[in-house]
């Protein structure tokens, strides 16, 4: 059965009339939330994952809740897999059951491939087998991967000398001559490996894989990047030269990757290259999707994909993630699988952190007191809308920023900035035009502040 026969296939009513669901959960680092086709962005080619959009629950407007640190995707990730909030997690995070530990011990065989990027002890806490683990964030690149394009730069994302994503194919324990492939099949190979031999088992599975692509630097074979011309890639229209001011972190690593101020030219390169670095990862994706059918599972397995974080990659003259607004703080999320409803799309406010909570309950898992963030299990069950999700969100980065999000606007403050901003998202969805000093908007602006306070309190936050 090929993967579309797959896709196509109606699912389950319950997953209580089947056996005890399987797991297959794959995280992507850097990618935004409208970086799929089926997700809004025509110009990226994405089918793999467009067919999973297709047969299950698309969350469009789900969010991380911020970093006390530049690595966004240290912090994510340790909420993704402690289920604590935001300011919590940093203190707590190594006294708690974790994700995969929780189900490993409801007797769910469990296993890692690709990017972790949090401590040894939690990993060894959360899964069985974790042999094929890349603990750092990223992979050794030159300079010449820096301030490009620039005159005399002739970095190219298909060069396998450049290191990078091109690794040994033994990159775990790389000998000589191995074959240079790229971060994204080695760990699809990995996983398609690891899948074949759990669903061979009597225990139910959970399979974390943790892809270290579209994260720079951006590299793709050769006919993928050739797929995305540069000049012929868009220009989003809130781009800008540089940011209007000193958002915090102004020129840490991610904002060095172009040259300031930033140029047309040069937010096309750099888009041109995220592209075909996800459609490459989208294929990769594929080859695990291809494991899933032929290992006869795929009818009760839930394949849950999403991403760390967003990405400017060329909006509002940033290239990073360490900012406030819905290019960064905003990622995919897709569920698939038993009793889901096809097609389904929940335009709710959720957070990308309740995927632990969610696989509790689809699984009768207890979840843990200590999870903080909601099961999203209710949205996927059944035909009705689901509940209604929570009336703002909250998202941070260290002692620079902070936001509130309804459905209808976003308010941010820079504390160290001192300054605000304010957007009427339903008229203005790349946030271009700052509402913050506009008399007409007192009264939202007033309300906002007052849902801020109110989940720092919450949450615990101890700035000042």
């Amino acid at each position: 059965m090929d993967r579309r026969t797959f896709l196509a296939t109606p699912l389950l009513a319950s997953a209580a009339t089947a056996a005890r669901p399987n797991f297959l959960f794959l995280i992507a680092d850097d990618l935004t939330y409208n970086g799929i086709r089926a997700m809004g962005n025509h110009e990226v080619e994405t089918p793999n994952l467009d067919r999973l959009v297709s047969q299950g629950c698309a969350f469009t407007h789900c969010f991380h809740q911020g970093a006390w640190l530049g690595a966004v995707c240290v912090a994510s990730r340790s909420m993704l897999n402690s289920g604590l909030s935001a300011f919590r997690v940093q203190k707590q995070m190594e006294s708690v059951p974790l994700w995969g530990q929780t189900v490993g011990q409801a007797g769910y065989s469990t296993a890692i491939v690709g990017k972790w990027h949090l401590s040894k002890s939690a990993l060894e806490k959360s899964f069985q087998e974790h042999s094929k683990v890349f603990m750092g964030g990223m992979y050794e690149s030159g300079p010449e991967a820096y301030n490009r394009p620039a005159p005399g730069n002739t970095w190219t994302p298909w060069d396998k000398s450049l290191k990078g994503q091109w690794m040994q194919a033994g990159a775990l324990q790389p000998q000589a001559g191995d074959e240079i492939k790229h971060s994204a099949q080695i760990w699809a190979e990995c996983a398609a490996e690891r899948l074949t031999a759990m669903a061979a088992g009597e225990n139910p599975f959970f399979l974390y894989v943790g892809f270290t692509s579209p994260h720079d630097p951006r590299q793709a074979p050769k006919e993928f990047v050739d797929m995305y011309p540069a000049s012929k890639v868009a220009v989003p229209a809130n781009y800008l030269p540089e940011h209007p001011f000193d958002q915090g972190d102004h020129k840490l690593r991610d904002e060095v990757l172009a040259p300031f101020p930033r140029s047309r030219e040069a937010v096309q390169v750099h888009r041109s290259e995220y592209y075909a670095h996800i459609t490459y990862l989208d294929r990769q994706i594929g080859v695990i999707l291809d494991a899933l059918e032929k290992s006869g599972k795929a009818s009760n397995t839930y394949v849950v994909f999403t991403a760390d974080h967003g990405l400017a990659v060329g909006q509002h003259g940033l290239m990073g993630k360490q900012n406030m607004y819905d290019h960064s703080t905003r990622i995919p999320l897709i569920v698939a699988g038993p009793g889901v409803k096809r097609g389904r799309r929940v335009d709710e406010l959720v957070y990308q952190h309740s995927v632990f909570a969610t696989t509790c309950d689809l699984a009768g898992v207890p979840v843990p007191k200590t999870v903080e963030f909601p099961s999203l299990a209710g949205w996927l069950r059944g035909a009705g809308k689901g509940p209604a999700g929570p009336e703002s969100v909250f998202c941070y980065y260290r002692d620079f920023q902070r936001s509130v999000r309804t459905k209808e606007y976003k308010w941010i403050v820079y504390p160290e900035a001192k300054r605000t901003q304010l957007f009427d998202l339903r008229k203005d969805p790349g946030e271009m035009r700052d509402l913050s000093g506009d008399g007409r908007y007192a009264g939202v602006r007033v309300r906002l502040e007052g849902m801020l306070k109110e989940h720092r309190r919450v949450l615990g936050d101890g700035l000042g």
